[in-house]
């Protein structure tokens, strides 16, 4: 548990701060002064890390505060607790409404003068759930192969962090997007602080997959966060989040009216039970627009709401707002993703894929085969069953968008390469590239196999990870082909497999047969 400690005090006055004299905190807990106070952490192989850091403090539906002050060493070697979720996986002894506001810094330097660029992960989780301790996301292998300065983040996810209560009076004016501004609360902590973590604050890149890659997209529509970050990269991200300040606030006023209350009585909303909050916005949500269909692209509920103030818009519809369009940016998806797969069926035949595929296609089946073909001549019968059909197309739109609304540096990435777990009957799934990209393979073997092959895959990719977070350009010499700039073109993309490759619009005709996109 994190404590205080005198003892480290009497070190700090007798040694002075690590800025004075940084290699000595490699025998003894090494201490970092942030704007809130002074914290200790811990050294391992190279590489300093400090969790469960206070960034902010927040009271129900309110943005974020600078943390309260502290005396003496705050003891930071755990992971703070996690935002108020409902998973089995979180149980409610880790999670906590106050306490949730923390960073976690890994970083091979403090206070040595160094200005390593920095990254900031958002997890994944669709706005819903998730936290950053997740093993496969722990920063340190990334500092130590690249020399960058990893920092994750914890903020309000949910009901807590995305109810609209606007229409209830000026002080919930923000209470749309409270979750969203938790994260800009970050980046201005990066900005005042990562410099006696070795860090770089004119040069942050902020990075997530899934619910995480909305987040990221979703920063380059806020014109608060201008200028804390200066590179992206979206991972399997593109979800298109249909909420604007009129649906919102009509959710919003829907729980209240489910609960029993009025817009006179918002206040007595701080005293509501967390789980209630939740009946009572689940409720809403199924009433305005039913339950979510599984594999949905488009998202509705408590997530951010484009207002045209805190969020100038939706990002993905198709591209970002123009207050971002210097930004480099690094996007793509995985073969997979969520769609079912089917490599456990090693004996599927191709008419037997073509009687399921005939229910969904029916006469246009042999016209999908063809361009499947075409896409991945070396195709299974599995593979038709599988690729996906969620992420690819918006991907692919929103990257189009792009190269047409900004000349800043664009590179798209597919990952084919298929996970050898479980009878190797998983394939490329949605996430798979994050212990790839974050050379975390021993951390996740469950998901990519600690196998030779996984590890040469986890080095392509998080060598190209590094590369485009210190410099804006992916491209490793030696290690990838030629990584060339995308244009609408021509669809130039890193395909990542054993063998990587550039690739031209290689799944645009059959992308466009799937799901055509205006």
């Amino acid at each position: 548990m994190r404590r205080f400690t005198n003892i480290i005090l009497l070190i700090t006055f007798l040694f002075g701060y690590t800025s004075c004299n940084p290699n000595s905190t490699k025998n003894q807990e090494p201490v970092v002064r942030t704007t809130s106070g002074d914290i200790s952490g811990s050294y391992n192989d190279s590489v300093f890390a400090f969790k469960g850091i206070p960034y902010a403090k927040a009271e129900r539906f309110m943005p974020p505060q600078d943390p309260d002050a502290w005396e003496g060493v705050l003891e930071c070697n755990d992971f703070g607790p996690v935002a108020r979720q409902v998973v089995p996986w979180y149980p409610d002894s880790v999670q906590n409404e106050k306490e949730l506001f923390s960073v976690n810094v890994w970083t091979q330097g403090i206070s040595d003068g160094k200005k390593r660029p920095v990254m900031l992960w958002l997890h994944g989780g669709g706005f819903h759930v998730g936290a950053s301790n997740d093993p496969m996301t722990y920063g340190e292998a990334l500092a130590k192969k690249g020399d960058v300065v990893f920092v994750s983040v914890n903020h309000r996810l949910n009901i807590l962090g995305f109810m609209d209560l606007s229409a209830c009076g000026e002080k919930y004016a923000q209470s749309a997007n409270v979750g969203m501004l938790d994260i800009v609360k970050s980046l201005e902590w990066i900005q005042k602080n990562i410099e006696n973590f070795g860090g770089n604050p004119s040069d942050v890149t902020i990075v997530g997959e899934s619910g995480g890659g909305g987040k990221v997209g979703t920063l380059m529509c806020m014109p608060i966060a201008k200028g804390l970050f200066h590179k992206a990269i979206i991972q399997s991200g593109t979800l298109i989040n249909t909420m604007n300040k009129e649906k919102s606030q009509l959710l919003g006023l829907a729980v209240l009216e489910n609960l029993g209350l009025t817009p006179n009585d918002v206040e007595k909303l701080d005293t509501i039970a967390y789980l209630d909050l939740v009946k009572a916005g689940n409720d809403a949500i199924t009433k305005m627009s039913g339950p979510r269909e599984p594999g949905s692209q488009t998202m509705f509920g408590f997530v951010p709401s484009a207002d045209g103030d805190v969020l100038l818009q939706q990002p993905f519809s198709p591209g970002f707002a123009d207050i971002s369009d210097e930004i480099p940016l690094m996007i793509g998806s995985t073969l997979n993703e969520m769609m079912p797969t089917f490599y456990g069926e090693k004996d599927l035949t191709l008419d037997q894929a073509k009687e399921r595929l005939a229910k969904e296609y029916g006469k246009n089946t042999d016209k999908y085969i063809e361009l499947f073909a075409k896409a991945y001549p070396d195709y299974t019968p599995q593979d038709l069953l599988s690729v996906d059909k969620v992420f690819r197309p918006y991907t692919i739109r929103t990257a189009n968008a792009r190269a047409l609304e900004s000349s800043a540096p664009l590179y798209a990435y597919f990952l084919a390469w298929k996970s050898g777990v479980d009878d190797a009957s998983k394939g490329s799934f949605h996430g798979l590239d994050i212990p790839l990209a974050f050379n975390t393979v021993d951390l996740r073997p469950d998901w990519t196999g600690n196998t030779e092959e996984a590890w040469k895959m986890a080095d392509k990719m998080s060598s190209a990870w590094i590369n485009f977070i210190k410099t804006g350009n992916p491209n490793v010499e030696g290690v990838l082909p030629a990584w060339e700039p995308y244009t609408a073109e021509n669809g130039a993309t890193m395909y990542f497999d054993n063998e990587c490759r550039i690739v031209y619009n290689h799944d645009k005709e059959l992308m466009d047969f799937i799901k055509p996109l205006d």
